[in-house]
């Protein structure tokens, strides 16, 4: 599908990788509407886009909130919103209530959301929406965050396993599985490592918004995700 002309919905816009999307997405000729619950964050995001942009204050484990944000009948649906995977303490040692609101905001906003879009995109003539995953659901190693791992892995599962909607609803289901991504943060927390823990070189920004609009775009996938590992190219994974 082509971007250009369609709504798209970014959650997670107020910086980092949800920003960059966004961006990317207007620039693309679309008019992006920005979630997250950073109000000052998001409202820059919105004014380094311009009019093309506008922001609503969503807490995405919501549900009222995440309906009124779906309200706008998007055609195109970016799940970005996450993260936690660095918070401490997690499971076994936090409270269910801890870990349980990580679940909530890594997985089932993104199902939420994904549900409420899907008629509004059927009735608009079809839609595509984005997941955003992380390496941290890949494999079988240990993490330092179980419960951010187990949605992580559980994300990318949800995504193909939902392919079918393709001919069901004409929307595309997709996930894009970057590794550390050179955001602004990203780099700073990269940079104070010392020399010999750094690794790889981080993702770098325009790979990732790359990916996602190629997976916009490209009418041939349903289903599918690209993993974004440092220091090698990106790769389908199913």
């Amino acid at each position: 599908m082509r971007i250009k002309g369609k709504v798209a919905v970014v959650t997670g816009a107020a910086v980092g990788i949800g920003r960059a999307i966004a961006q990317r997405l207007a620039d693309e000729g679309a008019t992006v509407v920005l979630a997250d619950i950073d109000v000052a964050g998001g409202e820059e995001t919105r004014a380094l886009i311009g009019d093309a942009a506008s922001f609503v204050e969503t807490d995405m484990r919501d549900d009222a909130a995440v309906a009124d944000l779906l309200s706008c009948r998007p055609q195109i649906l970016v799940n970005n919103a996450g993260g936690g995977a660095k918070l401490q303490p997690c499971f076994p040692a936090a409270d269910p209530a801890r870990w349980t609101a990580s679940l909530e905001l890594n997985l089932r906003a993104p199902m939420l959301a994904t549900q409420l879009a899907l008629e509004p995109m059927r009735s608009a003539g079809g839609g595509c929406v984005i997941n955003v995953g992380s390496t941290a659901g890949l494999g079988y190693g240990d993490h330092v965050s179980p419960e951010y791992s187990a949605a992580k892995a559980a994300l990318l599962r949800l995504t193909t396993t939902l392919a079918p909607l393709r001919e069901s609803h004409n929307v595309r289901v997709n996930c894009v599985v970057p590794d550390w991504v050179a955001t602004e943060r990203g780099i700073a927390e990269y940079e104070a490592l010392p020399e010999r823990e750094r690794g790889p070189t981080q993702v770098p920004l325009e790979t990732l918004t790359d990916t996602v609009v190629e997976l916009i775009t490209d009418d041939s996938l349903a289903g599918q995700a690209v993993h974004l590992p440092r220091g090698a190219p990106p790769s389908f994974l199913t």
